[in-house]
């Protein structure tokens, strides 16, 4: 079965995420996307970002109702900072059977060489790729392993949502209403 991971701090989950999640589990031979919940991305700061089990709650009950989707806590069993290479290997440990795939936006296949042993990844499980606005082509685009999916662009941003909830600015439409339920109750991005 091939399986999408859809890595993220998800900080907080939008419809953009949602979206192309379920673009690529309807529209592509994927079976299942799972939601891999990064505690730390090592090429992000950490500054603003919520814990890890908030931001993984708010991902469990976003995708509730889609069966196609499931959210993973891999990543906070794994030594930080969490490196890509090392969460494979524990998934395909765990899961044999399972053909992993990588979902990735465009706009991180331009810095996809800064990776942890990216030929690896790119060899041994392949990239599912979404178009991004104002990205640059990169070389690896004609990569053998990389398959390139027709979507659209999205260019909503987890940053201008948490600048909205900070400016007390609706997230409406922006955020699934329970997300939005669950910042506003639990006072997150203030």
């Amino acid at each position: 079965m091939k399986i999408g991971l859809f890595f993220g701090s998800f900080n907080p989950i939008h419809i953009g995420h949602l979206a192309i999640a379920n673009i690529m589990a309807e529209n592509t031979d994927l079976k299942k996307v799972w939601f891999v919940v990064s505690p730390q991305n090592p090429l992000k700061p950490s500054k603003g970002l919520l814990h890890e089990f908030d931001r993984y709650d708010m991902v469990k009950a976003a995708i509730a109702d889609n069966l196609k989707f499931e959210v993973s806590d891999v990543e906070f069993h794994l030594p930080k900072p969490s490196y890509t290479i090392f969460t494979l290997a524990n998934l395909r440990e765990k899961h044999p059977n399972t053909d992993f795939k990588l979902i990735l936006g465009e706009d991180n296949l331009e810095n996809f060489t800064q990776w942890k042993n990216y030929e690896e990844i790119l060899n041994q499980f392949g990239l599912y790729v979404y178009p991004r606005p104002r990205v640059t082509n990169s070389s690896l685009r004609s990569h053998a392993q990389v398959k390139l999916i027709e979507a659209p662009l999205f260019d909503i941003s987890a940053t201008y949502i948490r600048q909205c909830v900070k400016n007390n600015k609706s997230i409406r439409y922006l955020v699934p209403e329970v997300v939005e339920q669950m910042i506003r109750s639990k006072g997150f991005y203030k």
